[in-house]
């Protein structure tokens, strides 16, 4: 209790204590701090208006001392606007004098609630994480438990890995996490979207050039290999590398050796190659525009990182996870996700996955106005959870065959629920043969529904 007038200050040391509360007093914020330090309170409650340090300068002094106090702000001179810059400075509450004890005693009870609450939180929030962390991947679901056992067992070798999934699933995330695994983790990881540069300029950029190699060749230039060496290197989206350099990307898989551009000579290199891609290497090989001896070669061990919509189960965790981290890079103090933002965000089908989900939960973030997330404060896309067909549609992909899968697992679901599991009967609706339907729900692990 922090309050310059003497007699006030003991009626209510007096009247909280009777109701159970260890109390310790001061008569301003400067004789405050060093008690709070040594007494750890729960509560704060403070005056506005004190000699030597007010109430808001020691709410201040105790947010930027990261306080785990809830802090109750009381005055005589308080207006609407003083209560609003106290909450906005940390406060939990403002009660305007004069007030009754029993005024106080609520405003303590309510508190009390919330940090009881927010304590449950936490617990159910670290119990929930628990074995749902690897190398920075949150996932509780099973496809995904079963992606970390498969990472544990792998990244002891130099095998290449072929990580495979839509946009946004995470694939450097699992590349990277093969290579922290490793014992190359002290070398260099080194990442590179083979689609975002120029065909030009990519081979001087993995292989290096020697000066004067070309018009811009200035300088003598390491490539991504050389500079990955003892390391990793991670090619993304290797389905758009051009079929010239798929040539020179199978032989230094095959004989470990790369040649800088204008140099004669080749040079050794320790490389493990992880790469990823959101396209059917197969498919692209079979029309041309992917060497299969290329395809065989990366293929020696693959990964398929299921799409956001088939594992929802993670998204709970996820929410969590992308809220307390854009509270530390935002500044702000989000606390969660009311139950119809999140009824939502489940239902979403969630096109861009992982990544959609962080950009709209970052977004919802900056537009709310209270310490929970609303529907109000989420995208209309997915506010507009209606047929999970007509959004997928909507999202702009073009892909027939992605398309067409995703249709297929929705009408699929929705015959087995319709049915209650019957796949006989399904399958009718469904029109297919009992045969085929097996095959899908294999196919698009659909054995709980």
């Amino acid at each position: 209790m922090v309050e310059d007038e003497e007699n006030l200050r003991l009626v209510l040391k007096t009247f909280l204590r009777r109701n159970d509360y260890e109390v310790e007093v001061a008569e301003d914020g400067e004789e405050a701090l060093p008690m709070i330090d040594g007494f750890g309170p729960d509560f704060v409650i403070t005056d506005v208006r004190m000699p030597r340090m007010g109430g808001m300068d020691l709410l201040a002094a105790l947010e930027a001392k990261q306080s785990s106090a809830t802090v109750i702000v009381m005055s005589a001179y308080g207006s609407h606007d003083m209560a609003l810059d106290a909450i906005a400075a940390g406060a939990y509450d403002y009660v305007s004098k004069p007030f009754k004890p029993e005024e106080l005693l609520l405003c303590l009870r309510k508190a009390e609630e919330r940090e009881s609450l927010r304590r449950e939180n936490r617990a159910l929030k670290s119990e929930i994480q628990k074995g749902a962390e690897f190398e920075n991947i949150l996932a509780r679901a099973p496809q995904m438990q079963a992606i970390f056992r498969t990472i544990a067992k792998v990244s002891d070798f130099k095998t290449t890995v072929l990580v495979t999934g839509e946009s946004g699933v995470g694939k450097e995330l699992v590349a990277r996490a093969i290579h922290t695994r490793s014992p190359r983790r002290g070398a260099p990881f080194v990442a590179i979207n083979c689609g975002a540069i120029p065909e030009n300029l990519l081979e001087s950029e993995l292989f290096g050039h020697k000066r004067g190699a070309f018009t811009d060749a200035v300088s003598d230039r390491l490539g991504l290999f050389e500079e990955a060496n003892g390391g990793t290197l991670f090619l993304d989206e290797i389905g758009e590398l051009p079929l010239s350099l798929q040539v020179k990307l199978l032989r230094v898989l095959e004989d470990g050796r790369i040649r800088r551009l204008g140099e004669s000579a080749d040079v050794g290199v320790d490389v493990r190659i992880v790469a990823a891609t959101h396209r059917d290497l197969m498919m692209e090989a079979k029309a041309g525009r992917f060497r299969e001896d290329l395809f065989y070669r990366l293929n020696v061990l693959s990964i398929f990182v299921p799409p956001l919509r088939d594992r929802r189960e993670d998204i709970p965790l996820l929410l969590d996870h992308f809220i307390a981290r854009n509270n530390l890079r935002l500044g702000t103090k989000i606390e969660g996700v009311d139950s119809e933002a999140r009824r939502l965000l489940y239902e979403y089908a969630w096109p861009g996955n992982v990544r959609e989900l962080e950009n709209t939960v970052e977004r919802a973030m900056v537009l709310s106005e209270t310490l929970l997330i609303s529907a109000a404060d989420l995208p209309e896309r997915v506010r507009d959870v209606r047929d999970p067909v007509k959004l997928q549609l909507a999202s702009g992909e073009l892909s027939i065959k992605k398309t067409t899968r995703f249709i297929e697992e929705v009408l699929i679901r929705r015959a087995l629920k319709k049915t209650k599991g019957n796949r006989t009967r399904a399958a009718e609706l469904l029109e297919m043969s009992h045969r085929a339907l097996l095959y899908k729900i294999k196919d698009y692990g659909l054995k709980d529904v």
